[in-house]
């Protein structure tokens, strides 16, 4: 992967340079201020933090260098993994790139999907940045960068994506990236989700699969205590998975 990927993570290192300066490189190669994570640390800190979710903050410790280094390092190479690929689960050589790889897949093999949303808190926007606020989560309560991860029965990634601000709810954030589209494209393909995409689920109620809704506060004891079973019945069948990992 490291061979794979660097070669691509200079080239584009170099033509954002050269953008920024204006014209080509005059001095050779390596001349210059250094970088503050080499290339092979960047792809080892975005892969612990997609694989665990550890905050930016956290791995900026770790490495000892400001959470803004660590943060673009995870923007940079993000990027990069997501254009190699998913690795499919035994079929050797097969990679998941896109939203409708994912359901073309699902629906070719008969695999059920289990769709969730994760956060993970980045450093905040910069005063006066146009759209600031959009990445302040309600849920979280802080700055956050919201990622959908599709996997299968068992657990295992097939795609993670739909990288939106926090502040975008989880079903909003999967209708801009056309999962409507694909669920009517791909009527055999089955979903589990959590309750945050009720209405994907109202809307495909032969496909969609979400816990019931949870009771008013002034329901009775038996039907709290039914609800609470069912969300762990479904729970314990989804195997939601914590975190992406981008590689196998």
């Amino acid at each position: 992967m490291l061979e794979e990927l660097s070669p691509r993570w200079w080239a584009r290192r170099e033509s954002a340079l050269d953008r920024q300066r204006g014209y080509k490189r005059r001095r050779a190669e390596g001349a210059g201020r250094k970088p503050k994570l080499e290339f092979v640390d960047r792809l080892l800190v975005t892969l612990v933090h997609l694989r665990l979710g550890l905050p930016h903050a956290a791995l900026a410790e770790l490495y000892r260098v400001d959470r803004s280094t660590v943060s673009a390092a995870i923007r940079q190479v993000r990027p990069l993994l997501a254009a190699r690929g998913f690795a499919v689960p035994d079929r050797p050589g097969v990679r998941l790139r896109t939203l409708e790889d994912a359901f073309a897949y699902a629906d070719l093999e008969g695999v059920d999907l289990r769709i969730d949303g994760t956060e993970v808190q980045v450093r905040r926007p910069r005063a006066g940045r146009p759209g600031r606020k959009a990445f302040v989560s309600g849920k979280k309560k802080q700055n956050t960068i919201k990622t959908t991860t599709f996997s299968d029965q068992q657990g295992r990634t097939l795609f993670s994506g739909v990288v939106r601000p926090g502040r975008m709810h989880d079903q909003t954030a999967l209708r801009t990236e056309g999962i409507a589209d694909q669920l009517r494209r791909h009527p055999g393909v089955k979903a589990e989700v959590d309750s945050g995409y009720q209405g994907l689920a109202k809307e495909f109620p032969s496909q969609v699969s979400a816990p019931p809704k949870k009771p008013a506060e002034d329901a009775c004891d038996g039907d709290k205590r039914a609800w609470r079973e069912m969300r762990r019945r479904q729970s314990e069948g989804s195997h939601f998975p914590d975190q992406a990992i981008l590689a196998q």
